[in-house]
């Protein structure tokens, strides 16, 4: 099933991405003893801080939006029934979250288009050159972003309408199908139900 490439391609780029953390917080550490050890600072470091920073926020995004573990406010959600709560997933996805990321993604180009013929470059005096590079993050997440909505919104509609996602196995009620992990109603191909 589509669901379970997108989720797989997605999980596979976001563990590879999370090692940025980790290397962000040596950059931050370095930073740091440079700066109340050594007595001396580095615009280029904070810009590699911040840059780390996008990079790991721009794809986690994604990998957030695929494993449902972005921040919403679920005081009414919570308490409505898998199928309901199936409902107003793909009907989000389908009318806000997909034209808002297409959207972004869509204009995104002509920004990195421009930084890229201009040669940005940082502003401050030993900034780091080639500011579109980082600028392309915003294509690249935001394209994981599109692709990671398109999974959850498989996922949703293969509960409305009571498929499984074992290949082969016919098309069976939800009623009788409760998700395995309670706060998300659209299992994915790691809860074993849906894909």
């Amino acid at each position: 099933m589509v669901s379970r490439f997108l989720d797989g391609l997605i999980d596979r780029i976001g563990h590879l991405a999370s090692w940025i953390w980790i290397i962000l917080v040596g950059v931050i550490i370095f930073q740091v003893i440079l700066r109340y050890v050594f007595n001396q600072g580095s615009i280029m470091l904070e810009e590699i801080q911040w840059h780390m920073y996008a990079v790991g926020f721009m794809i986690g995004l994604s990998y957030a939006i695929v494993h449902d573990r972005h921040v919403r406010i679920d005081i009414v959600y919570e308490k409505f029934p898998p199928l309901a709560k199936a409902w107003v997933d793909a009907i989000g996805i389908l009318v806000l979250l997909l034209p808002f990321l297409i959207f972004v993604f869509w204009n995104a180009f002509a920004f990195v288009e421009s930084s890229y013929e201009s040669n940005e470059v940082s502003i401050a005096p030993d900034g780091l050159p080639y500011r579109w590079a980082i600028k392309s993050f915003i294509i690249i997440g935001f394209g994981l972003m599109i692709l990671a909505a398109l999974s959850r919104w498989t996922r949703a509609a293969a509960y409305i309408i009571g498929w499984r996602a074992t290949p082969g196995t016919p098309a069976t009620p939800h009623a009788n199908d409760p998700p395995a992990n309670p706060k998300d109603p659209i299992p994915h191909e790691h809860d074993g139900e849906f894909g």
